[in-house]
């Protein structure tokens, strides 16, 4: 019996494949945005005064929903460590501990005050929650996963040329215009590779004018790469769904699948 119920609420919990499992996503969905909403309610200073007690029920409310939650993720795989410290239980762990660690500071000073404030706004990171419920985000995410050596490889290869970029116009610009070290420099050079032009530094001599054009053109470029790349593996996941593998609990897996990638297990075991 227990073990239909663990199979049943992990079917709900973590897949959303099936009508349940889709009234449960979207519930949570609406509860993170409501949780986020009270944290941003609570930081003016007006409503925080006034409504201080029906929004800290709410919060109340809102934890002990969030608590029962992970703890019916916990039960409902068969290695609890394996969700505990994955990606996603730290994010769920993450949302709970602003709110208890808030009951159990002093508020006997100003700082402390001060500090049990900054704790519990710590609880927007709620809103990360939200990648788990948006089938789109976990296709995103193995997509980026799948491609992270090359998108590495890219990173490095960008912070290179920022790099001899900079170098190069630290030698033509006076440091009087801003250019005082080289990695002031390569910090124009990212800013200026990436588009993003600041204004702050700018080049004065017709050579220095030259360099910057040509970083300026690069960053077109470099732009779409990544784009590239990631689109890439965005076609490839289009066969993957969100069954979530009861044993690991890990996703990702293609609509025929019968077994975990990830560990072996089997992903619809049968009653025995």
């Amino acid at each position: 019996m227990i073990k239909n119920f663990r199979k049943k609420t992990h079917e709900i919990i973590f897949e959303a494949d099936t009508f349940l499992g889709k009234l449960f996503d979207i519930s949570l969905l609406i509860l993170i945005l409501f949780s986020v909403a009270t944290v941003m309610i609570e930081s003016v200073e007006q409503y925080s005064f006034k409504y201080n007690n029906e929004l800290t029920i709410i919060e109340w409310i809102i934890t002990a929903i969030f608590s029962l939650e992970y703890l019916l993720r916990i039960f409902s795989v068969n290695k609890p460590f394996k969700y505990i410290f994955s990606f996603y239980g730290l994010i769920d762990l993450v949302s709970l501990l602003p709110t208890y660690l808030g009951l159990f500071m002093f508020s006997g000073s100003i700082s402390s005050i001060k500090t049990i404030r900054t704790i519990r706004l710590l609880r927007v990171f709620r809103i990360l929650k939200l990648i788990r419920y948006v089938k789109e985000a976990n296709t995103l995410k193995q997509a980026l996963i799948a491609s992270r050596q090359r998108i590495v490889v890219f990173l490095l290869a960008v912070l290179a040329v920022a790099t001899i970029m900079g170098t190069i116009i630290y030698i033509i610009e006076d440091p009087k215009d801003g250019f005082t070290s080289i990695p002031r420099s390569i910090y124009w050079a990212i800013v200026t590779l990436t588009t993003v032009g600041y204004g702050d530094i700018a080049p004065q001599t017709v050579l220095g004018q030259f360099f910057a054009s040509i970083i300026m053109i690069l960053g077109y470029a470099i732009i779409a790469v990544p784009t590239g790349m990631i689109s890439v593996e965005l076609a490839l996941s289009e066969k993957m769904n969100t069954q979530s593998c009861p044993s690991c609990s890990k996703e990702g897996h293609e609509n025929n699948a019968k077994h975990c990638k990830h560990c072996g297990a089997e992903l619809n075991p049968t009653e025995t």
